[in-house]
């Protein structure tokens, strides 16, 4: 029985140093940033509003900054510290309301607004933490509807005044044919006049 208890001693004694070492590394870690993006895909049709939406954790103040990433280039879109002024950049002045939680509202989307954001959360002590959300944004499907529509309004214009023209060239050569018509008989009726005075 008294190898057991020296075993449980040695178990007991490697689960307080560790525990030890744990605590002292938790003490002497300056800050700490978490972040969560609840909805990494948002899909959208032109004109409408969206929420991108993150919830972050820090110790002390945080920094928050949003950049959009596109086939069009890379644009910073906001940055703020917790409670201070929010620097928004000159082109989503008008489209962009920021929250403290460090969810973005982008309002009034179009095409260009398609990609990926990315949110960076930064404790004073230089900790990070990063978040992406990727938003695809689609046409309305009336606008498509829109332009069949036209584009069937245009092929029936050109169907009639397709039809009108054969039916022109259709009278011009019935005209075409009574003329002629009328002539041989008119020149087939003087031969024989001819013939029988002739005779």
């Amino acid at each position: 029985m008294r190898p057991l208890q020296g075993c449980r001693s040695r178990g007991v004694v490697v689960g307080t140093v560790t525990l030890c070492l744990a605590a002292g590394w938790a003490l002497q870690t300056p800050g700490g940033v978490s972040l969560v993006v609840p909805q990494p895909n948002i899909n959208a049709t032109v004109a409408q509003n969206i929420l991108l939406s993150v919830e972050y954790s820090c110790r002390g103040v945080a920094t928050i900054e949003w950049k959009h990433v596109s086939s069009w280039g890379t644009t910073s879109i906001a940055e703020w510290r917790s409670g201070n002024y929010v620097n928004i950049s000159m082109v989503y002045k008008d489209r962009v309301t920021t929250f403290e939680n460090g969810s973005i509202q982008l309002r009034n989307v179009g095409m260009r607004d398609a990609g990926y954001y990315f949110v960076t959360v930064m404790d004073e002590h230089g900790t990070n933490a990063y978040g992406t959300i990727i938003v695809n944004v689609y046409e309305i499907i009336y606008e498509d509807l829109h332009f069949v529509a036209v584009l069937f309004a245009f092929l029936a214009a050109v169907s009639a005044i397709l039809i009108c023209f054969m039916w022109l060239c259709n009278k011009s050569l019935h005209l075409f044919q009574k003329k002629t018509t009328h002539k041989l008989t008119a020149s087939t009726t003087e031969e024989i006049e001819l013939e029988t005075i002739e005779c």
